[in-house]
């Protein structure tokens, strides 16, 4: 069974060849408030990171493109993990722990079990995003502060603008893995 992004969320625009269709993701303002701007933006990356598994199978989903090992599939589920952790652990300091962590400590949010499948990967994918943006939401302004976890303060901008870069770097890598993967490339 094939994943349908459409489902998920919008579809980013996708070039087969050289025909583009057309870019169903949210829209990013040109002019907008710093706010506005910096969740829009992030938006808009996460909704392209889901596009990178429109199509896909579950297998071809877990298959490691990269020479690191990375996968697709993988690589959503460890923004599932930075997203909660920045935003609800990290910012909102709810007390909740970090996702995919082992009793030990080891940290396998790049790990793939049995039981994550596109669906559910995705799913956790957009709850955490949803509790993102209800964390941001919530906070009086872009200066609203909280303790880092390696030592000092950052404010929500911080956090905005680190999962902004997280987001796009990784939407770089899930280029390549789906390119190599089965050729498709977009925007």
């Amino acid at each position: 069974m094939q994943f349908d992004a459409t489902v998920a969320c919008r579809s980013a625009p996708r070039l087969v060849g050289s025909v583009p269709s057309v870019d169903q993701r949210p829209a990013a303002p040109r002019v907008a408030q710093e706010r506005v701007a910096l969740a829009a933006w992030l938006d808009r990356h996460r909704a392209t990171v889901v596009d990178k598994l429109d199509g896909l199978t579950d297998a071809e989903a877990r298959r490691p493109m990269l020479a690191s090992g990375v996968s697709l599939l993988a690589l959503v589920k460890h923004l599932t993990a930075v997203e909660h952790g920045w935003f609800v652990v990290n910012f909102a300091q709810t007390g909740e722990r970090d996702l995919f962590v082992e009793q030990d400590g080891t940290e396998t949010d790049w790990v793939l079990k049995a039981e994550d499948t596109l669906v559910s990967v995705v799913s956790g994918y957009q709850r955490a995003c949803a509790r993102s943006r209800a964390v941001v939401a919530s906070a009086t302004s872009l200066d609203d502060r909280a303790p880092h976890p390696r030592g000092g303060e950052m404010d929500l901008r911080f956090v905005l603008l680190h999962m902004l870069e997280e987001t796009a770097r990784h939407n770089g890598h899930a280029d390549a893995a789906r390119e190599l993967l089965d050729g498709v490339t977009d925007d």
